[in-house]
């Protein structure tokens, strides 16, 4: 009887810990259609194809941001320097489209932002920076280049070659948000069909591992750092066509937006596990937060409680994953 009895409590044991696990994969989602049917039962705007395409439109950037980011975390990174990446790449793609072409300011922003983003790979692991100290140092340089090339002043940019990717649809869907489902397709083979992918999260699960079994740890952080500057460039690309404007002051707090959203969709803040689905679903998560209370006119303060009181429960639970 005690075998048995022992074989049960195992049972069940296993059988808490496969329904917590599948818990902290699919919280977020949950979370989600939970918060569709609250909103759709107190607001009758909210429910709307109109409503739901304009919130994905407008979240597109940070989307795109925070896949990326995603890679970052899993390997063990911070990345507080997206913003001012975005910032730079907002700049760059509005003066180009102005005195060179439209499609090579659209294209430019990418480039100089992956650029931006191997230069803070490259200070982490030449000098042995943490990278949540390197890339705030970062930051404040990138957004002073920012400042630098504008001088402070807005650059609007009124051509319809230029507007066409934050503006433009295709039947009822934007481009944007088109770019943004490819984008993370690409981001998810490479993370889960591809060697780089495997040596990403064997970095971020233990780095001396990782070491001793050949993996060139100090690449695999360049790489992700480079294609966080890549996504953080082409968010700035997409958001400056549709405002048709570039701006110095572009992306204020999206770094901490697109951590916030990432870590919601349960990657793990410690590193070595992830995915892009759920950071994505992280952000339109802390949408449909802010869109309900924009529906329903509630007092902002109750919004920023409500976010952080999100943001405190995912990180209780991906804490809780990593001590199981």
């Amino acid at each position: 009887m005690s075998g048995n009895a022992a074989a049960m409590k195992e049972r069940s044991g296993l059988g808490a810990a496969s329904v917590a696990r599948l818990f902290q994969s699919y919280a977020v989602a949950i979370m989600i259609l939970v918060l569709i049917v609250l909103l759709s039962f107190l607001s009758d705007s909210f429910l709307t194809v109109r409503n739901l395409v304009n919130i994905l439109n407008q979240n597109t950037p940070l989307a795109i941001m925070a896949a990326a980011m995603t890679l970052v975390i899993i390997s063990g990174g911070f990345d507080l320097s997206v913003a001012a990446i975005f910032a730079v790449g907002s700049v760059v793609a509005a003066t180009l489209a102005l005195h060179v072409h439209p499609l090579a300011g659209l294209l430019a922003a990418p480039l100089v932002g992956m650029a931006l983003g191997f230069i803070n790979g490259i200070t982490i692991t030449a000098l042995r920076i943490h990278s949540f100290l390197a890339t705030l140092a970062t930051g404040l340089v990138y957004r002073g280049i920012a400042i630098l090339i504008t001088g402070g002043t807005l650059v609007p940019v009124r051509i319809d070659a230029f507007t066409w990717l934050g503006r433009e649809r295709i039947g009822p869907i934007y481009i944007a948000v088109i770019v943004l489902i490819v984008f993370a397709i690409l981001l998810t083979i490479l993370l889960n069909r591809s060697t780089l992918g495997r040596k990403i999260l064997a970095v971020g699960g233990n780095e001396e591992a990782a070491i001793l079994s050949g993996i060139r740890t100090r690449r695999i952080k360049i790489i992700a750092f480079s294609i966080n500057g890549l996504a953080a460039g082409l968010a700035a690309a997409i958001a400056t066509s549709r405002i048709s404007m570039g701006q110095a002051t572009a992306g204020m707090g999206m770094e901490l937006e697109a951590i916030a959203a990432v870590i919601i969709g349960g990657t793990s803040i410690y590193g070595g596990q992830g995915a892009i689905w759920r950071s994505i679903a992280g952000v339109m998560m802390l949408a449909l937060v802010s869109n309900g209370f924009n529906i329903l006119n509630a007092d902002p303060f109750y919004k920023d409680l409500a976010t952080g009181l999100i943001i405190v429960a995912a990180v209780a639970i991906s804490a809780s994953g990593r001590r199981r």
